[in-house]
């Protein structure tokens, strides 16, 4: 489609996707949540939502439905959105290798820039353990990271983003470089 233009954030827990993600849709843009596909099926199917229940669940559904599952279902939410007349969407959550070249088969050239938000290891940890909803000690979070790198295949679409985003300071500082990619991709 003529001008669409998709940007996808990537990056492991505690790195600053959700603020990135925010800072994208504070700017009228519409997000597609990629996690919001686990939940609905979840709840679909009376599945109570923790975090072992969904980290089984996203493990499971991969395994009985196809590793391209959660992006099947985002792919038709973005359809949905284009076919709307939407030209700027906004990705939360993509996961895997699977899920980047699906959305790369989908949406080629241009239309999908992938921005990997990175934070050192220690400071991701940090962040997690601080965070409100759903905190993770260094044991679990670590535990986490291990399983969503070796299971969810989730270097590589950190490894093949277009655009990287260093987020090992304060918001501003963070919102200051997605500018800056913003202004270059033409978002």
């Amino acid at each position: 489609m003529k001008d669409l233009k998709i940007i996808a954030i990537v990056g492991m827990s505690g790195a600053g996707k959700s603020v990135a993600v925010d800072y994208i849709t504070r700017r009228g843009v519409p997000k597609v949540h990629f996690g919001n596909m686990i939940y609905r099926e979840m709840e679909k199917r009376g599945i109570p939502i923790t975090p072992d229940s969904q980290r089984e669940f996203r493990e499971m559904i991969r395994a009985t439905e196809g590793q391209d599952w959660v992006v099947r279902q985002a792919i038709a939410e973005i359809s949905d959105l284009i076919a709307a007349g939407q030209k700027r969407i906004v990705l939360d959550g993509l996961y895997s290798w699977t899920e980047y070249r699906a959305l790369k088969h989908d949406f080629p050239g241009d239309e999908l820039t992938v921005v990997a938000v990175v934070a050192p290891r220690a400071l991701r940890y940090a962040r997690v353990a601080r965070r409100p909803e759903r905190p993770f000690n260094a044991q679990e979070i670590r535990e986490r990271d291990y399983s969503e790198i070796e299971k969810m295949e989730k270097g590589a679409p950190i490894a093949m983003a277009d655009y990287y985003v260093l987020n090992d300071q304060d918001v501003p500082h963070l919102e200051t470089q997605l500018k800056t990619i913003l202004q270059a991709i033409s978002f």
